[in-house]
This record gives C-alpha cells, structure tokens and sequence, in this order.
C-alpha cells in the first residue's frame, strides 16, 4: 500500500466517526500531512478522501489554492507596477492577498449546500508558499467552518506543530492531523 492510500485509509477511520458537534473552528479543522514529495499523487488520489466522505454520509467539496495567486493578480489594479516595480508587491501580498485568499476559501466554506455535514476539502495550499502563510489565511475563515475542513498540508507535523513545505519556521494549530507512522511524518 502506498503512502496516499495509507492516509486515505487513516483519514476514513477519522471521518467515519461521529461528528462532535459545537466545536471551534480549529476543531473542526483535519490536517492531511503528507510528504511534500508526494503532491502529484495525492492530487491524482484525491477521489480516494471524496469517496471516504462521502461512503460515510457526508458532502465533499474541494477547494483549490492552487489559481488563486493568479486570481489576485488578474484583478489587481496596479498589476503592471507590480511587475515593473516588483519591490512594491510585498506590502500587499500581506494585507490584501491574504484577504482575498481568504474570501475565497470563506467563499467555498459558505456556499449554497454546504452545511454541518459537509467536508471542504482544501488543497493545493502548497502554492501559498513565499506569497502568504497558511495559518493567516486559516485564521481569518475559522468562524464560517460549518462541518469539517480538510487541509491537505505536503510538510510535516511533530508537537503540534506543522511546517509547510518542510519549511524552517512553523505554526501551533489544534487541527486534528492525520499523518504517517504513529502521527510524525516521515
């Protein structure tokens, strides 16, 4: 068995239990921690989680970073000085990119049929690298989390900590996470 199929299998044992209801946002939150190596298999494995969720009665929504770079960009108003001046961009990629990153991942958390039973599956959050940081964006949607979000995070996780990308500095979150091998990823 593979390493996606593993967390497949470990990840329809979480989800097929039953839902406690009244939690925080953060307690809703299901991080899939896989090695970063390992992207393009998920990808190509995702229906394994939608058929998870969905053989367990729940709704599966799937929501990908992966554009949404280039969505910002597109309705940026000065995007021809952010490519002149590139100097200039970093100011907004911390205010207004997380916000619009953001209203789109509030957007799929909020949409017409999702509700309490409902799993949004978030991926491609790999591409938020060296533009934003996962945990500002998480942040500010934690409320509008109605059933489950799922996080599918290529990094690691150890002590509740999770580093994006395997990346030097990482972030406490109280998701639940569901990794490889006794919950430290290799």
């Amino acid at each position: 068995m593979g390493r996606i199929e593993e967390l497949a299998d470990r990840y329809r044992s979480h989800i097929s239990t039953p839902w406690q209801r009244g939690l925080a946002g953060d307690q809703k939150t299901i991080f899939v921690v896989y090695p970063k190596t390992e992207e393009r298999r998920l990808r190509a494995r995702l229906d394994l989680f939608a058929m998870a969720t969905t053989s367990a009665g729940h709704k599966w929504e799937a929501f990908d970073f992966m554009t949404t770079f280039a969505r910002w960009m597109a309705s940026a108003a000065y995007r021809e000085v952010y490519f002149e001046e590139p100097d200039t961009l970093p100011m907004k990629l911390r205010s207004d990119f997380v916000q619009f990153t953001a209203s789109q991942l509030r957007d799929a958390l909020t949409a017409p049929g999702v509700d309490e039973d409902s799993v949004v599956a978030a991926i491609g959050v790999a591409s938020l690298f060296g533009f934003t940081r996962a945990s500002l964006v998480l942040k500010e949607v934690i409320k509008e989390i109605r059933g489950r979000l799922v996080v599918f995070f290529p990094g690691e996780f150890d002590s509740n900590n999770y580093r994006l990308l395997d990346a030097r500095d990482g972030w406490n979150y109280l998701a639940v996470p569901i990794t490889l091998h006794n919950g430290v990823n290799d």
